[in-house]
Order: structure tokens, then C-alpha cells, then sequence
């Protein structure tokens, strides 16, 4: 630290808070730590009593807080977010548009290993609305090494931040439910109320549902009619166990050209089936989608609906965080599952 004149001290980073003090009005700082000095701060400074203060000494190879948040912010922001202003040291980056949030979790891992640098961000694959705060970016000290700041842009030098938010591209969805006893009316469909309303959510139009029953000709029939329909989302309930009489999987491994899974390491949803051909993504859901508010499917249809493609090992990485508590009172997305 250092002591200077208030005159002289325009421009410098004030070292710890100044208090201003009002009989009976007021108590508090009137100048916080961190705050750089302005020619109209000069006639407040003397109101309070203050004709020298003590300032922390930068030179040019240091950056304010403020200063460093901001260049943090935009080194790491991507094409569809935007920077709020600093405020207390820290920038918060905010989504531009509605979407699913994807962040580059290897390359934010190996920012926040640098001395100094605190990058946060929501969970990779969340859910956002225009104007969430996705991410927030701040430096621990008051004053920073501009060289700390210089590593983070030179990891970044090849990429264009490390989050976007992407889109949401499904728009016309197939849904048919198999199986022989709700074909021929013997029980009533749950299904398809539930399908309709999780996709409806991230504005997707349902082209039709089509009842099946257990029968590989007549379901297989059925995708393909939703194929000539121009569906890019067709999704195929019931029938995914292994009795005799389920046939979903049979049909979707028919048509699909790629099979990322039969089979996830999430419950509820281990039946789940996930595949793609061309543009087109095909999804097998078993019964407990119609008893389990949240399965594997809620987990992963944000991606799906962006387009997202899905690999197998990320389906592997699911089973840590897989398992549903099944809570008298659902919370999800906000809670550990799927996490």
C-alpha cells in the first residue's frame, strides 16, 4: 500500500474501504476496496475527512478486478451470449437466446487451474432461457498479473469461448405406442398425453400417434410413414423389454443406420433405446415412462431436441448420478439426478 493526496490519487485502486459516517442518517463505506479513484470522488473524499488515502500500487503489467473479469468474460463467452458490466469484480455472462447451454467442461477445468482465475458456469446440457446468467468470471485479488489473464486466451487461441448456446431444432415429432392391449382397446393409453406434453415444451409439433400392436411389420410401417412425413424426432413407446411379444427394438435397429444403445445405466430407464439414421433420431421408451415422472428420456431430451448428437460413452457417464430418489415432491431439473 501506499499513502498519497486525495488530489493524487485519481486513477489509483483504493486499498480498503473508506467509511463515511452521518449522525444518526448514515454509516457505511462511502468507498469500497477496489474502488479507482474519479475526479468527482476528490469533493466526497474531503466531505468525509479524507485528505490522504491509501492506494494499492499497479503498474503496467496489472490489471484491476474489473478490468480482469471483463477480458475474462469475453475470452470465454461464446457467440450467442453477452457480458453484463463489472460489478464488485466480478462479470456475469448471460444467454442471448433460448436453448440447451453447452460448455467446453475440459478447457473450463484447465482456466480455473490458473493462479488467480475463477470461471463458473451452470451444468453442461442445462436448459436456459434468454437472459439466464449462464456463467460468471471473477479474479480473487484486487489487482491481478495481466499474465494470468494472457494464459487464459492463449488455451483459448483456437476457439471461439467455451460456451454456446445452442438452438433447440426438432420440429415435427412421430410418436407410436406399441403393444397389442391399447391396439385393440383392452387398456387405455397413458402414453401419449405425457410424450406430447414433454416434447411440446421445447416447441416441437406432434405430426401424429399412431397405434401398434405388437406386431414388427405394423410397427416398423409406422416409422417409415412418419419418415415420409419429414419427422426428425419419431419415438416409439412400450414394448422394450425382453418378453416375446416386445418388438420396438427390433423394428428401430430395422430402420436405424446407427445404434448408440439398448440399454442405459439409469433407472428408472434401463430399457431405454437410442438410435439415428441420416437426419432422423429414433428413440425406445419403456413402460416406466408412463409411471416415473423423470427418467433417462427427461434427461436427455434437451440434447435430442437440439440436435445434440449422443455417444455411447456419454450414455455410460449417466450411471454415475443415474439413480432417481424417487422424492415426494419432484424438484427436477434441480436436483442431483442425471447430474
Amino acid at each position: 500500500m501506499k499513502k498519497v493526496k486525495v488530489e493524487d490519487a485519481i486513477g489509483m485502486v483504493v486499498a480498503h474501504d473508506l467509511t463515511k459516517i452521518v449522525p444518526g442518517e448514515f454509516k457505511g463505506a462511502a468507498f469500497k476496496k477496489g474502488h479507482i479513484i474519479e475526479v468527482k470522488d476528490i469533493e466526497e473524499l474531503k466531505f468525509i475527512g479524507k485528505n490522504h488515502i491509501y492506494i494499492i500500487e499497479m503498474n503496467s503489467e496489472m490489471l484491476h478486478e474489473d478490468q480482469a473479469a471483463l477480458e475474462l468474460g469475453q475470452a470465454i463467452g461464446g457467440e450467442n451470449t453477452y457480458l453484463k458490466s463489472p460489478s464488485e469484480g466480478k462479470v456475469n455472462i448471460l444467454a442471448a437466446r433460448d436453448g440447451l447451454l453447452k460448455i467446453n467442461t475440459s478447457l473450463l477445468y484447465e482456466i480455473n487451474y490458473i493462479k488467480d482465475i475463477v470461471v463458473s458456469t451452470l451444468h453442461n446440457n442445462t436448459v436456459v432461457e434468454k437472459d439466464t446468467i449462464v456463467s460468471a468470471t471473477k479474479v480473487t485479488p484486487l489487482v491481478v498479473e495481466k499474465r494470468y489473464i494472457n494464459q487464459v486466451k492463449d488455451i483459448l487461441r483456437n476457439v471461439s469461448g467455451i460456451i454456446d448456446i445452442i438452438p433447440f431444432k426438432v420440429q415435427k415429432v412421430g410418436i407410436i405406442i406399441t403393444g397389442t392391449e391399447v391396439y385393440e382397446g383392452i387398456i387405455t393409453d397413458k402414453f401419449a398425453p405425457i410424450l406430447k406434453e414433454k416434447v411440446s415444451n421445447y416447441k416441437a409439433i406432434v405430426e401424429d400417434v399412431i397405434f401398434v400392436p405388437d406386431d414388427l411389420e405394423k410397427t416398423t410401417n409406422a416409422i417409415e410413414i412418419f419418415k415420409s412425413r419429414g419427422c426428425s424426432l419419431i419415438i416409439c413407446s412400450g414394448g422394450m423389454s425382453v418378453d416375446a411379444d416386445d418388438l420396438t427394438p427390433v423394428a428401430i435397429e430395422k430402420v436405424a443406420l446407427e445404434i448408440i444403445t439398448y440399454g442405459s445405466p439409469v433407472i428408472p430407464g434401463a430399457m431405454f433405446m437410442l438410435a439415428y439414421s441420416d437426419d432422423i433420431t429414433y428413440v425406445g421408451i419403456p413402460a416406466c415412462g408412463m409411471f416415473s415422472k423423470i427418467t433417462v428420456f427427461d434427461v436427455l431430451l434437451p440434447r435430442i431436441m437440439a440436435k445434440d448428437k449422443i455417444s455411447k460413452r456419454e450414455i455410460s457417464e449417466l450411471s454415475h448420478g443415474g439413480l432417481c430418489l424417487k422424492c415426494n415432491i419432484c424438484h427436477y431439473p434441480i436436483c442431483p439426478f442425471g447430474k
